[in-house]
């Protein structure tokens, strides 16, 4: 990896640069594999508790409303008492809930339970963007972002697989056997190995009323909020796809559910080659101006995937969904690293604000999927188009804004 090795700010300990990427790779990781592992095992939760499908998949509500709830907590307390303490404190409370799930009494306590797991996951997600800002310029914050845009795509492409394999074999409580030790595990690695990156004399002390006037500014700062939603609505576009693409390729196309896994690598593959990419590009290109070409890259392709989309063979529709997609790694990374470069003294509030932008874009354009659902390709194709078509619009807005200020 040609990243240079960085001290953080509070310490003269070196950082090394692969280690710091596998920690915030696998705290990011956290929400979607917990959300998308047990997916596949809502039958089997139904019968273990005697109640419904729907009554089940409150459980899921309940995981993205701590998700919401808990970013947003995060974001000032972490700014207040620093990144490591908030971060450990996250990781516990994630392990022993997944812990305590396993012995969950009823449907009821299972889904409380849900809740207090999303709101020690989600502290990874917010905390590690703020540690990679800490340490990293914008160009540098955005080749990082690239690095880490390879897991966060792929974890919610492999975890029903994942899961899927540990129901087959073991039953659904061992997906929450491995949830607890992969926390537990991301727990001492953290501790030993990852130092506080804030520095003290830069910790500010935080009210009620000034956290909300804090979110506030950010809401109506351009610079902060046009790429904070083009980088959630890119998670828009791939939460499409994974709504989407089920009934597409097994119902439409015939594919097997042993080979559905397959086709997904697919774009993973893809994904890799685009982030990488992306992280050699920012070496001597500026990250807004690889943010418009991926953004134009995955308008044109999403367009062209909508007029063959309906009649295209499998391996053309392939081909066409991974052009349209290959660029959120890409666009997530530099407009992420946009977002957070605007406001220095606010990372905290500036990465949990991101985070919850993502998280509702994501889950807007996945149910929108199921909502607009008519037997055909055109919701899960028709999204991604409509997403790409608002990414572009708000870059437009974005230099309208400028030229109008100069």
């Amino acid at each position: 990896m040609n990243v240079p090795q960085t001290t953080a700010p509070t310490t003269s300990r070196k950082i090394n640069t692969t280690m710091l990427l596998v920690i915030l790779s696998a705290l990011s990781a956290f929400g979607p594999l917990a959300t998308d592992m047990y997916l596949s095992s809502f039958s089997l939760l139904a019968a273990e508790y005697h109640t419904t499908m729907a009554m089940v998949s409150m459980s899921l509500s309940a995981y993205f409303l701590g998700l919401a709830g808990g970013q947003l907590l995060y974001g000032p307390l972490i700014d207040r008492f620093g990144r490591k303490p908030l971060l450990l404190l996250g990781i516990l409370i994630f392990s022993l809930t997944s812990l305590l799930l396993i012995f969950a009494p009823s449907i009821h306590t299972f889904v409380a339970l849900r809740l207090f797991q999303a709101i020690g996951g989600c502290a990874g997600m917010v905390i590690a963007r703020a540690i990679i800002s800490d340490l990293y310029e914008e160009r540098e914050a955005a080749r990082f972002f690239s690095l880490m845009m390879i897991i966060t795509v792929i974890a919610p492409i492999i975890a029903p697989t994942l899961g899927g394999y540990l129901i087959a074999t073991s039953g659904w409580k061992a997906i929450f056997i491995f949830l607890t030790v992969f926390g537990l595990i991301c727990f001492v690695v953290t501790q030993t190995e990852l130092p506080e990156t804030l520095p003290h004399n830069q910790m500010k002390r935080a009210t009620f009323k000034s956290i909300l006037k804090t979110y506030a500014r950010l809401l109506v700062k351009r610079h902060f909020i046009l790429p904070s939603l083009v980088c959630a609505i890119s998670y828009g576009e791939l939460f499409s796809f994974i709504s989407g693409s089920p009934f597409v390729y097994m119902t439409l196309h015939g594919v097997k559910p042993e080979h559905y896994g397959l086709l997904f690598s697919i774009n993973a593959v893809g994904t890799i080659f685009a982030a990488k990419a992306n992280h050699s590009l920012l070496k001597h290109t500026a990250p807004l101006k690889i943010l418009w070409a991926c953004v134009g890259s995955n308008l044109f392709f999403a367009f062209i995937l909508v007029c063959f989309a309906a009649k295209a063979s499998l391996p053309v529709l392939i081909f066409l969904l991974l052009l349209a997609l290959i660029g959120i790694p890409a666009i997530g990374a530099n407009a992420m690293a946009l977002a957070m470069s605007a406001c220095p003294d606010k990372k905290g509030s500036s990465s949990a604000l991101l985070g919850v932008l993502q998280f509702g874009v994501a889950s807007f354009a996945s149910a929108s999927v199921g909502f607009f659902h008519n037997g055909t390709v055109y919701p899960m194709v028709g999204l991604i188009l409509a997403c790409s078509l608002l990414a572009a619009a708000l870059l437009l807005v974005d230099r309208a804004a400028q030229r109008y200020k100069k």
